[in-house]
């Protein structure tokens, strides 16, 4: 089965191909060409129902389902990945299935899904990926400022993509820098803040779900302001959308944003 979200969310949780390829014909009525595979989410949500990374854990029942996908698919298909679930070891084997299909490109993050976010990627084995792969590659895993991608692509210069996620959420302004822009001002990350606080207030149904993703950003934006430390904590333990605003206004009244 696949699920899809409520409103204006739309997150497609599959194993299934005849269900990829009954939401890959809607997508294509509404003109998209591509679709990325997802098979490096490690929330347990979704890993216990064998999707995300959790799909990594049956690499036959994976090779008959993109054997299936791209006998009858008319889209693209790029993959995002992770290296395995328990050990990296079990890489080898994915990328063999890998390599016997037409991937538009193929995203590594050769963290294990049992790693999560934690550990730092085991860069061993994106080289085996960049040695033995067929599809282009992007990389994805801690290219969280401009060092850390300059030490990347000065290690791995033909690799021309990279995916960064949590990154952008450390600093907004990362991907701008990474093209020789200035780093954002405070002013310009208040700016940020606000509107995706008006954003999340006009779509997501009640202050208890906008105050989880707002202190979901705060998790990661917290650490580029100066002693932030008491902010955050108001933050993280406020209840009602007032008790936020006050620490946010405090914190960005009182304290700087160092990039």
């Amino acid at each position: 089965m696949y699920e899809l979200s409520a409103k204006n969310d739309r997150l497609i949780l599959t194993n299934q191909a005849d269900c990829f390829l009954a939401v890959e014909r809607t997508l294509r009525e509404y003109g998209y060409t591509e679709l990325n595979l997802n098979l490096g989410c490690p929330s347990k949500t979704v890993v216990t129902k064998y999707r995300g990374s959790g799909f990594l854990a049956k690499p036959e029942e994976l090779d008959h389902f993109l054997e299936e996908v791209f006998a009858r698919t008319e889209c693209e298909i790029s993959l995002k990945t992770r290296i395995g679930v328990e050990d990296g070891e079990e890489f080898e084997r994915l990328l063999e299935i890998y390599n016997k299909y037409p991937l538009k490109e193929l995203i590594v993050h050769p963290r294990t899904q049992k790693d999560y976010y934690r550990n730092h990627p085991n860069m061993e084995w994106y080289t085996y990926a960049v040695e033995h792969g067929k599809a282009p590659l992007c990389y994805n895993g801690d290219i969280t400022d401009v060092t850390s991608y300059k030490t990347f692509m000065k290690a791995y210069p033909d690799t021309d993509k990279v995916m960064i996620g949590r990154g952008l959420l450390v600093n907004p302004g990362l991907a701008g820098m990474l093209k020789g822009k200035a780093a954002p001002s405070k002013e310009q990350i208040r700016e940020y803040h606000d509107r995706m606080y008006e954003a999340y207030r006009e779509h997501m149904p009640g202050d208890r779900v906008v105050l989880f993703k707002m202190k979901e950003l705060w998790y990661y934006l917290a650490q580029h302001f100066t002693d932030s430390a008491k902010y955050a904590k108001k933050i993280r333990k406020a209840e009602r959308l007032p008790v936020y605003e006050s620490a946010v206004n405090a914190l960005f009244a009182e304290q700087d944003f160092v990039s």
